[in-house]
């Protein structure tokens, strides 16, 4: 919906100055922030006419209004001026956190950086990991229980335990893990999966097994997405009134970081998208609270696209501050993870 340039620049002051105090704003203030030669009357009708629209809503304690999700939407997409930061000194703070560290140590501190600069919370999306491995082994733990030990190309090692019906001697267990690495190291287990099935009739029916529930545990265990969401400072959070007056949205709030899901499904849904993206609560039905908004850019390793990072806080936040913060971060990790 189109606004004239009067509506525009009220609103905009609107968002502004709620932005900064959280109290409702009346027409007296915004005759004298909005910089218009305009009657009070001129104004109360401006105001009216974007309440009708949705853009404000008026509390029922006061006479002033505050802005609706829908309000903050156009706030952000047509009249913010995002302010500029010291990109050096942002540049400086991540990198003496990232030198030779590994990758999930360089997203584990670029989240931490971004709760750092923002007083959020900082979340990144790791890059998924590909089901590839470069070479497992058994470890016998006790009578009938393995440790599978799964080691990927990029040297990243997950562990799963195997619970057999045969209690297979470490002879066996090497001979097995040697068939697995000759073979088929440097497939997805996957194609391993596929594999198997027709060229393991020669070995004897429980090493088939064997090697069937390795395969089985460790394709789940390369695309377990439990660590795939890497989130910081959510603490900081407890001391927004906006977020934290509320316990009913507090609990969602906090639900949502340790179940992941919904996180997950907005950080892919913004991986699609170039540039930095802001989902607002009530706008966005990948936000589950009315209070809450997210920020987040896609960064990438060597030009491809891998993941997501962004700042979760409350709808009334300093956009024009925690855009440039989203994206300066972005592009630091992408070449940070790009040169380990």
């Amino acid at each position: 919906m189109q606004l004239e340039p009067r509506a525009q620049t009220l609103l905009k002051a609107l968002v502004e100055r709620y932005i900064a105090d959280g109290q409702p704003v009346g027409s007296r203030a915004l005759s004298q922030i909005s910089g218009l030669e305009l009657s009070p009357a001129t104004i109360r009708n401006i105001m009216a006419d974007l309440e009708a629209m949705g853009f404000v809503s008026s509390p029922h304690t006061s006479a002033g209004r505050i802005p609706t999700p829908r309000g903050y939407r156009v706030f952000v997409d047509r009249l913010l001026t995002a302010k500029g930061i010291d990109e050096s000194a942002v540049e400086a703070r991540l990198q003496s956190r990232l030198p030779n560290a590994q990758p999930q140590k360089t997203i584990a501190n670029a989240a931490k950086m971004l709760s750092s600069l923002s007083q959020f919370a900082g979340v990144v999306l790791s890059p998924r990991r590909e089901s590839v491995f470069q070479q497992i082994d058994f470890l016998r733990l006790s009578e009938k229980r393995i440790l599978l030990v799964i080691v990927a190309p990029g040297g990243d090692v997950q562990n799963r335990l195997l619970l057999t019906d045969v209690d297979y001697t470490p002879t066996q267990l090497i001979q097995a893990a040697n068939y697995i690495n000759q073979n088929y190291g440097g497939l997805s287990f996957d194609a391993v999966s596929i594999r198997l099935q027709g060229e393991l009739r020669q070995l004897r029916d429980d090493m088939t097994r064997l090697m069937q529930v390795a395969v089985e545990a460790g394709s789940e265990a390369m695309s377990d997405s439990s660590d795939d969401v890497v989130i910081a400072g959510e603490r900081n959070l407890l001391s927004v009134s906006d977020l934290a007056s509320n316990m009913t949205s507090l609990r969602q709030l906090f639900d949502m970081f340790e179940q992941k899901t919904g996180l997950l499904q907005l950080l892919n849904v913004s991986s699609k998208a170039s540039g930095v993206q802001i989902f607002i609560g009530g706008d966005s039905s990948l936000v589950p609270m009315d209070d809450m908004s997210v920020v987040t850019a896609p960064y990438a390793v060597d030009g491809r696209i891998v993941g997501t990072l962004g700042v979760i806080g409350p709808t009334r936040m300093a956009y024009e501050r925690v855009i440039p913060i989203v994206d300066i971060t972005a592009k630091l990790l992408s070449n940070a993870l790009s040169h380990t």
